[in-house]
């Protein structure tokens, strides 16, 4: 089966991809959900930047002998994807750039140290990651909520608060506009019509300024498509390879 890398956002980890498991294998493609630095069983980190997530990427790949396997990121994930195709250009059969962004802007500007106290002040309130993660969860999703519901509470607070910090402040050194242009592998960048974290217009944007990119942007789906309207994220996706890498049929 053709390997499908996953990559997670900021808030959670891989097990936010478990709906993708049985649906990606009866296609022929292998979910391979990694968990980043400090994520999931990892020890917490006190720094992140792209690079490291990057090259710990590759190792895990490396460490599992994948060819040339397919890329799938979401928010945060979708940057490292992006640094990933930088990186490597060949090594890759294809990406999905899932609400995402190709970058942050200026990390000293108004807006980014705004983003960051934001996100920031519950944990300086000395609240909990487990005690926002209802409300947290209801600001990312659209107005159907999530039929995984239980799942993604539980990924949303599992987080450790420092890597969550590590990761918030990473996320404003982000830009990987320069590098849009000389993706050479096909690329579907997916977005929810509601979502405010990763805007449909902006990643619509994005998607024209990578060589023959594909767009897709799916109704009444937030930040957590792949959650949130978890056949259309599929059907989406899945299609998407299989015209890639399969060919007519």
């Amino acid at each position: 089966m053709t390997p499908v890398v996953m990559l997670h956002g900021i808030g959670a980890d891989g097990r936010l991809w478990h709906p993708q498991r049985a649906p990606f294998a009866a296609r022929g493609y292998e979910a391979v959900p990694l968990d980043l630095p400090g994520y999931g069983a990892r020890p917490q980190v006190e720094a992140l930047d792209f690079e490291t997530m990057a090259a710990d990427v590759e190792a895990a790949i490396a460490a599992r002998g994948l060819q040339r396997p397919v890329l799938l990121g979401h928010s945060m994930g979708g940057m490292v994807a992006q640094a990933l195709l930088r990186r490597r250009p060949d090594a890759y059969a294809a990406a999905i750039l899932c609400a995402t962004s190709p970058a942050f802007g200026n990390p000293s500007g108004d807006f980014q140290r705004d983003f960051v106290a934001a996100r920031l002040r519950p944990l300086e309130e000395g609240r909990t990651l487990a005690e926002i993660a209802p409300e947290t969860l209801a600001a990312l999703t659209g107005p159907n909520g999530t039929p995984f519901r239980d799942l993604a509470l539980e990924a949303l607070s599992a987080t450790p608060p420092a890597t969550f910090r590590a990761a918030v402040r990473a996320l404003v050194t982000f830009d990987e506009r320069a590098n849009l242009g000389a993706i050479r592998v096909p690329v579907l960048c997916l977005a929810g019509e509601v979502d405010t974290n990763a805007p449909a217009p902006m990643m619509q944007r994005m998607a024209g300024k990578i060589p023959g990119a594909a767009y897709i942007c799916l109704p009444k789906v937030g930040h957590l498509p792949n959650i949130e309207a978890p056949d259309a994220f599929d059907a989406a996706v899945l299609d998407f390879l299989d015209r890639h890498l399969k060919g007519p049929r």
